[in-house]
């Protein structure tokens, strides 16, 4: 995800008119960090351009999860860095996950940088770039213990019909392929109250759908109140008016409970939606990722949600080419989608990250295998996919509206079943009016591969 933001706040002090690009890359957690910036710089009478050739500040938010993103926000701050030569920049600030992990790095390659921001310092921008201004380049990590700052006005980029709500930072799986722990900290959870206060406030500003977002949910408020606690911050999000949907991504499967499956049964507001990152089914591959779970308990937990909320819908993400990963692994990996017909799933190819244990472990596979065994699992998620499609057809349901295709009259909606930016859409063709974040009713008349064609209920 590369998303730049930009608009004239206007009122902006008269000795404040220092203009700022900010680019934001990597995750929705991440996504998070960025619109948590952008309301301190408004609030700091900095103003916000879309323009690079107008930026005197240009902020990248980077990610470093995989080679790719690793690969992304380098590429991205060579081409932001051009604009000293050719527009108005006189700095180049790096913050985020990449500059957290590399900083030093950063300092003697990429000269072209002129400070850095860790992960947990973020609410310090506005402090960097006056400091940065001043011919102070500076690097700035911050305490990866700590909670950063965060009770402030959020800048919503996601169109402000809906909005992430991120109720915890850091993990402490430590999953074998997983560089995360190291650049976000241990599991800290965000008080209940603050989090409150910060949902009434983007349900004031008209989000309509919160989409819970951490590393990992289900351990939410373990460490602040001694037990998990996901499920009384839902009861306290579903009280806040104005907000229509609630949904609940990564969730680790071993930390689902029954509190937590009871509230989504009787709350209205949550979506029946779960998003479970199990990443394979084999269980020597599961072991060698340091999971903890097992295929036969990934199977009874998967039964026991199908069961208890009949039509929730289950998205999952998958690792292929895991290290040491056999055909006969890839097989049963197969045989498991083909069994649980998952209704959304996305599939990775294993990326061996430096400073890992998975990246020196014995038997990596080559890119090719690993790209042929990700698409047969994608061709037959598809499949999958389709069939499932296949069986709305007819069936009335609700769908909150994203937009209008461009000199048509098709509205691009979603419903409980598609989180943004990851699953499918459902077009709809129709004369009437209809505004982003508005919802209709849709009679499904046809499926596409992973979308859906509709038409409004009168």
């Amino acid at each position: 995800m590369n998303k730049k933001y930009g608009a004239d706040t206007g009122g902006c002090l008269p000795f404040l008119k220092t203009r700022v690009l900010f680019v934001s890359l990597g995750c929705d957690k991440n996504l998070v960090d960025s619109e948590v910036m952008l309301g301190l710089l408004e609030d700091g009478g900095y103003q916000i351009v879309d323009d690079e050739t107008e930026a005197d500040v240009i902020v990248i938010n980077t990610c470093c999860f995989i080679h790719d993103a690793k690969e992304e926000s380098i590429q991205t701050i060579l081409e932001m860095a051009e604009y000293k030569k050719t527009g108005n920049l006189k700095a180049l600030i790096v913050t985020g996950c990449l500059a957290q992990r590399y900083y030093k790095e950063i300092g003697t390659e990429l000269p072209e940088v002129d400070a850095v921001l860790g992960t947990t310092a973020y609410d310090k921008i506005c402090d960097v770039i006056k400091k940065t201004l001043a011919g102070k380049g500076s690097v700035t990590l911050g305490d990866l213990d700590a909670l950063p700052l965060q009770e402030t006005r959020r800048l919503v980029t996601t169109g402000g019909h809906y909005a992430y709500l991120k109720i915890a930072e850091g993990c402490d799986k430590h999953c074998t392929y997983c560089i995360i722990p190291k650049l976000r900290g241990r599991y800290r959870s965000v008080p209940v109250e603050r989090l409150v206060k910060e949902a009434e406030e983007l349900a004031g500003q008209g989000v309509k759908e919160l989409i819970l977002v951490a590393q990992e949910t289900t351990l939410y408020g373990k460490d602040l109140y001694g037990e998990k606690s996901l499920h009384r911050l839902l009861k306290r999000l579903c009280q806040i008016s104005g907000l229509k949907w609630i949904r609940i991504l990564y969730c680790y499967p071993e930390e689902i409970y029954d509190e937590l499956v009871r509230v989504m049964k009787e709350e209205k507001k949550i979506c029946r939606y779960l998003d479970l990152p199990i990443q394979h089914a084999s269980d020597a591959v599961l072991k060698g990722m340091g999971r903890r779970t097992s295929k036969k308990q990934l199977k009874e937990m998967i039964g026991r949600l199908r069961e208890e909320i009949p039509d929730i819908t289950l998205r999952t993400t998958l690792i292929t080419g895991f290290p040491g990963e056999t055909k006969e692994q890839h097989k049963e990996l197969l045989e498991f989608v083909d069994e649980m017909e998952f209704d959304r799933l996305g599939v990775f190819t294993y990326s061996p990250e430096e400073d890992t244990p998975a990246a020196e472990m014995p038997g990596q596979i080559p890119e090719e295998v690993k790209e042929e065994r990700q698409a047969e699992l994608m061709e037959l998620q598809q499949e999958i996919a389709f069939a499932r499609a296949e069986t709305m057809e007819g069936q009335e349901i609700l769908v909150m509206i994203e937009g209008k295709v461009a000199d048509e009259n098709v509205y691009v909606g979603r419903t409980q079943k598609d989180a943004p930016n990851v699953d499918g859409l459902i077009f709809i063709n129709t004369d009437r009016e209809m505004m982003s974040g508005d919802f209709a009713r849709v009679k499904v008349t046809g499926a596409l591969e992973y979308d859906l064609i509709g038409e409004l209920v009168e």
